[in-house]
């Protein structure tokens, strides 16, 4: 009876997890838009979808592996934005889930893994509700550590080889966090094996490793994408970026403890953990698994925090807030006896996860929406019935929405009435999946005017973009470029074209600039 009881409410609180978890997502997923980063993965599933890959027919500098997924739920549910909305309420649905499920194996209240995992859930996804690249690396990232943590605590094999899979998904969606996840993994692995060396476990990870390096050698192959593309866009020129990003980091207080304040604070019962353990003279096998574990949790915070900062995006990870506060929960209640501290902890987690529900969830802050009026959100099927009841609203447009999407209207007429072979270059990244005419596109993140997404005529390479750039409009026959959107003035543009005076622009309306290269010798 005991066993059948314990059963029904696990499969009671998975249930409502699942509800809670997809609800949340599609909720705040149809609730408006950041053009830069809402349609990033919608454009590139599209293309992937229609025979195109990334490195090979345009240039990325974040992980394929986003694309090749929503090209998956394109083909499954059809090119839409509950698709879209879908692939990221998923995600959310499974780090709720996996997150209940490592909770209660670590011997907490199923009552209280489910408290922890709503409030994961209400704050990871849904603050964007589409997918995202950040997103899916911390993710990915955490599924990664919470293999390393049951590896650890129970004696089944496949969490280890399921370790290098979650860090090559982590990897494939972005470079940063997940390169320093790997190299922080490693070491704790090299602790763990240290004191609890097992040379099974150490072949499932090289077998794990193995499976996921031949997995993405045979999609390079497949798709005949260049190993040197691959090199080159996802780790050479990044590499650049990013050292310039660690040069000018600041790290002033109100950054790096400031914004971050009630992560550290739900951190303070592990350290007091940790503590308690080093202090003792005579360590049991438990004991130091326990560190290891605590020590984990604490690294992967920090290194969430320090890869938050480089980004230089809106904050995203609130939602390890009630992660880190069940891991102290799990931990001080198994170390201290007296409970007054934690339940501080867990008060302080409560507010937080309030405060940055309203914040980043109904005023939409990540999405840079908090001072807007939702009263005025339109219906942006009227763009096209593929984004039935989603809610338009923008930053752009933040007092006149209906403008925007007449504007855009505009544009996807004017697209279809145009007949010659073009390159369409915009944040709103979707007229290849709403146009009768098929063309081509050129990168993936479509920031030129910030030298992220593509190198500047300083960068040493700035000549393999431009080769690259060339090669598509001399295959392509492209004889126009157009520039949609409030940033369409491409600082680069005319640089990657020797003779930049060939070119001839015209402006259609406000959004619209349309370049004609075909005067251009190439």
């Amino acid at each position: 009876m005991n066993k059948l009881n314990y059963k029904n409410k696990n499969i009671f609180f998975i249930l409502i997890l699942c509800l809670f978890s997809i609800a949340f997502n599609f909720y705040y997923g149809y609730r408006g838009i950041f053009p830069t980063d809402s349609f990033l993965i919608f454009d590139s599933g599209y293309y992937v979808l229609n025979g195109f890959h990334p490195f090979k027919d345009y240039w990325t500098v974040t992980g394929p592996l986003l694309d090749y997924l929503q090209a998956l739920f394109f083909l499954i549910f059809g090119t839409s934005w509950f698709s879209y909305v879908l692939h990221a309420a998923i995600i959310n649905l499974t780090l709720a889930i996996f997150s209940y499920f490592v909770f209660v194996q670590l011997g907490l209240k199923k009552v209280h893994s489910f408290a922890y995992s709503t409030g994961i859930s209400l704050l990871a996804y849904p603050i964007i509700g589409t997918p995202f690249v950040d997103h899916h690396s911390i993710i990915f990232s955490i599924f990664a550590i919470y293999c390393f943590i049951l590896g650890i605590e129970k004696n089944k094999n496949i969490f280890w080889f399921l370790i290098p899979l979650f860090l090559g998904c982590s990897f494939l969606s972005k470079q940063i966090p997940a390169s320093y996840i790997i190299i922080f993994i490693l070491l704790m692995l090299l602790l763990f094996l240290y004191y609890s060396f097992n040379i099974k476990k150490i072949s499932l990870l090289v077998i794990g490793t193995f499976f996921t390096l031949s997995f993405f050698a045979l999609i390079l192959i497949i798709n005949q994408i260049p190993l040197n593309n691959f090199l080159i866009q996802y780790f050479h020129y990044p590499m650049t970026v990013g050292s310039s990003r660690v040069e000018s980091l600041n790290f002033d207080l109100k950054g790096f403890i400031g914004h971050f304040k009630y992560i550290y604070i739900c951190l303070i019962p592990l350290f007091l953990v940790l503590l308690k353990i080093v202090l003792k003279n005579k360590k049991t096998l438990d004991e130091k698994n326990d560190f290891t574990i605590i020590l984990t949790i604490i690294g992967m915070s920090l290194i969430f925090i320090y890869t938050q900062l480089l980004t230089k995006n809106q904050i995203l990870i609130f939602f390890i807030i009630p992660l880190v506060t069940a891991f102290s929960h799990i931990y001080f209640f198994k170390y201290f006896s007296k409970k007054y501290f934690v339940y501080f902890i867990i008060l302080i987690c409560l507010f937080s996860v309030t405060k940055y529900h309203f914040r980043y969830n109904e005023q939409k802050k990540f999405m840079e929406l908090e001072n807007a009026n939702f009263d005025l959100a339109i219906k942006a099927g009227k763009i096209h019935k593929i984004f039935n009841g989603l809610q338009w609203i923008t930053a752009h447009y933040l007092n006149d929405p209906t403008k925007e999407v007449n504007k855009l209207i505009e544009i996807k007429d004017y697209i279809n009435s145009d007949l010659k072979n073009k390159i369409i270059i915009s944040d709103y990244q979707f007229f290849s999946a709403i146009s009768n005419s098929k063309f081509d596109t050129l990168i993936k993140w479509n920031k030129w005017y910030d030298a992220v997404s593509v190198p500047h005529k300083e960068n040493k390479y700035f000549s393999n973009y431009q080769k690259f750039f060339i090669k598509k409009i001399k295959k392509n026959k492209i004889k126009e470029i157009y520039a949609i959107g409030n940033d369409n003035k491409f600082i680069y543009f005319e640089d990657l074209i020797d003779n930049g005076n060939c070119i001839n622009s015209k402006s259609i309306n406000e959004m619209l600039i349309i370049y004609d290269i075909s005067n251009c010798d190439l």
